[in-house]
């Protein structure tokens, strides 16, 4: 009797194991499929982008520059306000049915949101809603980016997928990082950068049990997209030498510079934006106005400098190879800074990467002109250090520099300037965090109450709910007014503190709707527990 029920248990065992391999590989199935359908999303999201830009400039996105220098003034400022005028009613139409939180496009911060805060759920509605409003954003000429958007949309066909199959809250947001790893692939057609943009920023760990995954969809994504738009880099830098010794030392010094660029471009663009938000609420004016007030200032930088239209690659290459004099490069630097700034505080929809690329671009030729001017022939050339520069605004702006520097590596498809784009990404993202303290991203999130530089255990306490973990109770008789309670709605953070302040081992519950009827108890045990269980699954969640 004891044998048989030794050997049934083995069989137990090895049956659990084997439908945990079923399980691992159901999840890699799915993360192949959602790299496939992001790369079609993310391709689909540039063609109606080119679609608008079409009748907005005449041209395709990726040569906006040119159409805008070839109309006339009136006509290259109209484009963005009236893209301005058409992204205030598509956010009208989305607060009326609720499509979009805060009334706003979404993006990465969302995404990482959705991770940390909503078990990797992305709502259909609000990702196909923000991927409208950068559609009409980006191909009207808004200076932003299309990789913020595109992060957003992978990651709204990830979560729409994963829910379909019925996978845990853990799957889901690892599968959430696919999406986002293949959307980032997708984009720059770098499906190394992808991986490790999903693993740095999404999901804030290199846990092995989400590596491999992510790496299939980010692979799976790029097959896609070489498949239909073919395999070559962004661009195409041309000869810029040989790299010498001093070049490593002045890359170092030109961190410096991107650092203080990159935290001009985060304190002014989140100054401008608390602000607009104080000045419409102070004299009541609705957030719908803002798109066109911001298109009718992009357009106005845009007539004199049409750089700043949309994501601005077309710029990037003419920085690259040379085209512009010192003085404009210093010039395009503060005015793409200030188009940016005024474009995501106006509540257009797009990203800060390219942007970012863009700026740093400017700021790395600029510096490689003026060595060139003092020291000919000692240096590499401008482009060498406008690649540099590239990596090191957008890095230091997201805050993501290794994922950074791998997505300028396969943008250029330069690895010539390893040593000296490493030295300027570390150094500009060490003085931005200085100075700023966040990363775009975090920045965003802690507007809505989530500071992610707390650690997992800041987000445990705000997330948790009394209401999960009190012991639930009969309706009794009604708690006297002046006794001390606890709300279902509040999170465990509340309640703990409510707790410390009242020096008491538990409390009772009540609901928001009717203060004096209790409808649980929490203790201090019970919190605790809940806390250090929690605790415990998100590290190992992170560690494995």
């Amino acid at each position: 009797m004891t044998r048989n029920v030794a050997r049934i248990l083995i069989a137990l065992r090895k049956l659990r194991r084997w439908l945990q391999k079923l399980e691992v590989l159901r999840v890699w199935i799915c993360a192949v499929l959602i790299g496939a359908a992001a790369a079609y999303g993310v391709i689909g999201f540039r063609y109606a982008i080119d679609a608008v830009a079409q009748l907005s400039f005449g041209e395709t996105e990726a040569s906006m520059l040119s159409g805008a220098v070839s109309l006339s003034h009136w006509r290259a400022w109209a484009a963005p306000v009236i893209g301005g005028l058409a992204v205030s009613a598509i956010l009208y139409l989305a607060d009326r049915f609720q499509w979009l939180a805060d009334g706003r496009a979404q993006g990465v911060a969302e995404v990482i949101e959705a991770r940390a805060v909503a078990g990797g759920h992305v709502s259909m509605r609000t990702g196909l809603a923000a991927a409208a409003v950068s559609i009409i954003s980006l191909g009207a000429g808004a200076s932003a980016g299309r990789e913020g958007p595109a992060v957003h949309l992978g990651a709204t066909i990830a979560s729409r997928i994963n829910r379909r199959l019925g996978f845990d809250a853990k799957q889901r947001r690892a599968l959430l990082g696919c999406g986002a790893a293949a959307a980032v692939s997708a984009s720059f057609n770098a499906p190394i950068a992808g991986v490790l943009f999903a693993l740095e920023v999404i999901l804030g760990n290199y846990a092995l049990s989400v590596f491999g995954p992510i790496a299939a969809a980010s692979v799976s994504a790029a097959i896609v997209t070489r498949i239909h738009l073919g395999d070559f880099p962004a661009f195409t830098p041309p000869d810029y030498g040989v790299a010498a010794t001093i070049d490593v030392p002045l890359a170092a010094l030109l961190g410096i510079v991107c650092g203080l660029v990159a935290s001009g471009f985060l304190l002014f663009t989140e100054k401008l934006t608390v602000d607009l938000r104080e000045i419409a609420q102070r004299h009541n004016i609705s957030y719908l106005l803002l798109p066109p007030i911001g298109g009718v200032i992009v357009g106005f930088i845009g007539i004199f400098y049409p750089e700043v239209f949309g994501v601005g690659y077309e710029a990037v290459t003419k920085a690259l190879n040379g085209e512009y004099a010192f003085h404009l490069l210093i010039l395009l630097v503060l005015m793409k800074g200030a188009a940016t700034a005024v474009t995501l505080s106006c509540r257009f929809g797009g990203g800060v990467f390219s942007p970012g690329l863009v700026i740093g671009a400017f700021a790395g030729a600029a510096f490689g002109a003026g060595l060139t001017e003092l020291f000919p022939g000692v240096t590499a050339n401008p482009a060498y250090y406008a690649m540099v520069g590239m990596g090191a605004v957008s890095g230091a702006i997201l805050g993501a520099p290794i994922s950074t520097t791998l997505i300028v590596f396969e943008l250029t498809g330069e690895y010539g300037i390893t040593i000296s784009l490493m030295v300027a990404v570390a150094i500009a993202t060490l003085i931005t965090q200085a100075l700023c303290g966040k990363s775009f991203f975090h920045w965003q999130l802690s507007r809505r109450g989530y500071d992610l530089s707390e650690g997992p255990q800041g987000i445990i306490l705000k997330t948790i709910r009394v209401r999960e973990v009190m012991e639930k109770m009969p309706p009794g008789s009604p708690l006297p007014s002046e006794a001390e309670r606890l709300e279902t709605r509040q999170s465990l953070g509340e309640a703990l503190a409510k707790l410390n302040e009242a020096e008491e081992h538990g409390l009772p519950v009540v609901d928001a709707e009717d203060r004096e009827q209790v409808v649980g108890y929490l203790s201090r045990v019970k919190a605790l527990a809940a806390y250090n269980r929690a605790l415990i699954e998100d590290n190992i969640e992170h560690h494995t």
